[in-house]
């Protein structure tokens, strides 16, 4: 190969996974010998993660080119310990029988899913003993976390093709974050390709799927719209989801990298016992419109970044079906502004957030006094927050600090993270960290009542500080992880009840109350590892566990904080056979604290019996076989027909098959 640069530079032969972010960190030209075409740029487009996370799913493959003069780009800054526990990889759970993000999280020994119907129909997100108003939801590193409630928060437009990673950040002090981030990823499968996917199956299931991806230089488009439907698995489970979305990625030579994205979703479901146990003529029906525009952009020592971002979300619930009772309109609107400055002693950040939340509804916020069309109660707040943070490696060490404020209706608040990695060999890396973190009541917190429910207007922002250590190693075909963490969290809101006693206020007796009256200290311990060859008869193993404990300081009545996941355990094999054909089995154990009122006659909420949950072991399987551009499945979920809940007595699908075609066309 002819050279270009005369004076002796580092000579990189092959581009590696392991290393390529050695280049930002150089701070000079790097000679690249052998360079994998087709890369997606969409690689510097989340904000949520290192350089050296980024998916490399759309390299294609390897040519030899002329040298070239590479210099490293840096990534928006993250106000966070630096850690990024994987959740979901899509190269790994290409072969496993997962149709939905909720099916694919429920593996995670971090994530705790609790669904309310199939396919993920309706489901809530939490993540290390917290609740799903705890955690906040990222898509590409935006912050779309739903003020309203955090029901809504985890209804993205996309759909599991379109998703390459999923990943729980920790220690994100500020506004949201208590338990901790699901920074949802996209990126195309390939530079430029078409793909269909149709499936059906028992309960009248449907799902279509068609994505694409057009990539001309410095130009990346990805989009996508699918629809799902089912008759349901009982009564009033009936369901129908419709995703459409879009993001493109621009890097001008001067102007700096643009990532635009939007995305809409059009669902309603049959909510059977969904919210009441035993009324099974619920119904909602939800839309959700979201965008974003990031902005980054390099100059010596110094890059800068900007983003905006829009959500709106309507939703009306019915009692009855067919009936309207409660309806909702929120907007989220959303800005952030920062800078990096690389120097000698490491790289400093300065940077600002901004978000306005608003919403509309027929019984959320103040009343009215004059109605906004069918809406007779609205209300408002902004939040802010301004951070600065330094990191620093040096060999095989590294360590980081942030700190700053947040401003928010409820007054001022410090924030401060510390984060420190150490690598004794090439497969090996321990970790250590803690941060503060908070959340604002929802406005669900605080204003809804019901003829079961009364609101409170008092509620104050939840507090935590939580500390993690964590190790990982990684070395040829096996790779395994460890976590622990204890989180210390205080003014925690919950519904609390509140028995029809002479000794409870009159208003409250025999009701839910929303209130702060403890703290709960929350300790959880995490394992995984895995198995991975590219040639053979067995092709992977991975195995996880998690476990959760909490010590709650008052001996009260509440409906959600302590109904956490204790034990979670997954086991994943995947076998390939007869050159084309492959068969995965995934078997999950789950056992889950507290316990619930269960209604043994539906519709009369007279009778009442307290149950606990029971443990239960699900078992899934796809068998799959693939050639060119057509691969066909057939998925059978829950093979044992085990009867199950998550949530409240609300059974869950049992053994249900499904089978379908992918067409994969492009380069």
């Amino acid at each position: 190969m002819e050279h270009i640069l005369q004076k002796r530079i580092p000579c990189f032969k092959r581009w590696s996974r392991k290393g390529w972010s050695v280049f930002a960190s150089l701070h000079r030209y790097v000679k690249i010998g052998v360079l994998a075409a087709g890369m997606s740029i969409l690689l510097l487009a989340t904000r949520g993660a290192s350089a050296h996370n980024a998916d490399t799913t759309a390299v294609l493959r390897t040519l030899r080119i002329r040298e070239v003069g590479i210099t490293g780009t840096q990534t928006a800054p993250v106000r966070n310990a630096r850690s990024h526990t994987p959740l979901f990889d899509r190269k790994a759970f290409a072969a496993e029988p997962v149709q939905t993000l909720e099916a694919a999280l429920r593996l995670a020994p971090s994530v705790d899913i609790r669904e309310r119907g199939g396919k993920g129909a309706q489901a809530d997100i939490s993540v290390r003993g917290g609740s799903f108003d705890q955690t906040m939801v990222l898509l590409n590193g935006i912050d779309f976390t739903d003020a309203r409630t955090g029901h809504q928060s985890h209804a993205l437009p996309v759909d599991l093709d379109c998703i390459s990673s999923v990943e729980l950040l920790d220690g994100l002090p500020g506004v949201g974050a208590f338990a901790g981030a699901v920074n949802v990823r996209t990126a195309p499968l390939r530079p430029t390709y078409l793909r269909f996917e149709g499936a059906g199956g028992q309960y009248g299931y449907a799902y279509a799927n068609l994505s694409g991806a057009v990539t001309e230089g410095r130009l990346s488009v990805l989009g996508a719209a699918s629809f799902r439907r089912s008759d349901g698995y009982r009564h009033n489970t009936d369901f129908s989801n419709c995703n459409a979305y879009v993001r493109a990625v621009c890097e001008a030579p001067r102007a700096g990298l643009f990532d635009f994205q939007a995305g809409y979703q059009d669902r309603d479901f049959g909510s059977n016992g969904f919210y009441a146990a035993y009324n099974p003529d619920q119904w909602e029906h939800t839309a959700t419109a979201l965008a974003s525009l990031r902005w980054l952009r390099s100059a010596g020592r110094f890059s800068f970044g900007a983003s905006a971002s829009y959500r709106k979300n309507f939703d009306r619930y019915d009692w009855t079906r067919g009936t309207a009772m409660n309806r909702h309109n929120t907007d989220n609107v959303g800005a952030r502004v920062w800078s990096d400055y690389d120097w000698a002693a490491g790289t400093t950040s300065l940077g600002g957030d901004y978000a306005y939340n608003h919403i509309f509804s027929t019984n959320l916020g103040e009343k009215l006094d004059t109605p906004h069309g069918r809406y007779t109660h609205a209300d408002a707040r902004h939040t802010g927050n301004l951070w600065l943070r330094h990191e620093k490696h040096w060999r095989r060490f590294d360590a980081a600090a942030s700190a700053g404020a947040s401003f928010t209706p409820y007054g001022r608040a410090a924030l401060w993270s510390l984060s420190g990695g150490w690598r004794p060999s090439e497969a090996w890396r321990v970790e250590v960290g803690a941060a503060q973190s908070m959340r604002l009541p929802t406005f669900t917190d605080l204003y809804y009542t019901s003829p079961a429910q009364v609101n409170n207007l008092g509620l104050r922002p939840e507090r935590a500080v939580t500390v993690r250590l964590g190790a990982g190693y990684s070395r040829g075909c096996w790779s395994a992880s460890a976590d622990a963490y204890y989180r210390a969290g205080r003014d925690i809101i919950d519904w609390v009840w509140y028995d029809d006693v002479p000794e409870n206020p009159e208003t409250w007796r025999g009701k839910w109350h929303s209130e702060q009256t403890s703290r709960l200290n929350t300790f959880g311990i995490e394992f995984s590892g895995s198995y991975t060859v590219q040639e053979g008869f067995l092709r992977r193993v991975r195995v996880s566990y998690g476990y959760v404990t909490t010590d709650r300081n008052a001996d009260i009545v509440a409906r959600s904080a302590m109904d956490f996941m204790r034990h979670k355990a997954a086991l994943g094999v995947e076998f390939r056979f007869l050159r084309r054909m492959s068969f995965a089995l995934t078997g999950s154990l789950f056992d889950r604290n507290g316990d619930y009122t269960a209604y043994p006659v539906a519709g009369d909420s007279s009778r009442t019996e307290t149950r606990g949950y029971e443990p239960y072991f699900l078992l899934d399987g796809r068998l799959q076989w693939e050639k060119g551009f057509c691969r066909l499945y057939v998925d059978a979920t829950n093979l044992t027909d085990t009867r199950y809940c998550d949530l409240g007595g609300i059974p869950l699908p049992g053994f249900w098959c499904t089978a379908g075609v992918v067409l994969t066309f492009g380069r």
